[in-house]
């Protein structure tokens, strides 16, 4: 019924919505209405973040190119095989709407028939592993525990510097709640607002 109306009308509609956050802990903490959840919540689909599905990346990467090189009129038509490595090696923080752009931006600024390493932004050319070096053990000893400790700083600090300083995406590399990487942070002493970005 329209604002104001007194008319019914009918509709044949369906509701698609998508969220990165998780509605059933947010439906326990009161913070999202229950409501609305169960009006929802008939068919959900639970799509991982594309540093999860490595297998999609070739697939959505040329899906792009081929898109974008028709729009701008370029012959692009192939993505070189260490460009495809550094696509497949990056984590992806914005997702598939990051790698689109990656893509769209390459293709943009191309002037041959293949997309190569060159026209990858600096962000996915001289990216960093998420992931701590190989230990290293000095010839007097360590104590594990300080090892660990050591270890789990600078995976924080290396999550919180991928992140932006964004603790809600830290969380989600970490794979772990933000509530958790919170009491982590808090422990090892680890402040965002200190985390250098650049």
């Amino acid at each position: 019924m329209r604002l104001g109306g007194v008319d019914t009308i009918k509709v044949d509609v369906r509701i698609i919505a998508a969220t990165n956050a998780d509605l059933e802990e947010a439906l326990q903490k009161g913070q999202f209405r229950e409501d609305l959840f169960y009006r929802l919540h008939v068919i959900t689909i639970n799509l991982p973040p594309l540093r999860k599905r490595n297998e999609d990346i070739p697939l959505l990467a040329q899906h792009f190119l081929s898109h974008y090189a028709r729009e701008n009129e370029k012959p692009l038509r192939e993505i070189a095989s260490r460009a495809m490595e550094m696509l497949l090696d990056y984590h992806w923080p914005g997702n598939v709407r990051e790698l689109e752009n990656v893509i769209e931006r390459a293709v943009v600024l191309s002037t041959g028939g293949a997309l190569d390493v060159d026209l990858l932004p600096t962000s996915v050319r001289q990216q960093e592993p998420l992931g701590s070096p190989a230990p290293h053990l000095p010839a007097s000893g360590i104590a594990v525990k300080e090892a660990v400790i050591g270890d789990e700083r600078q995976l924080i600090i290396k999550s919180l510097q991928a992140a932006g300083g964004g603790q809600k995406r830290a969380a989600e590399l970490l794979q772990v709640k933000p509530t958790t990487l919170h009491e982590m942070m808090k422990r090892l002493n680890i402040s965002s607002e200190g985390v250098s970005t650049s």
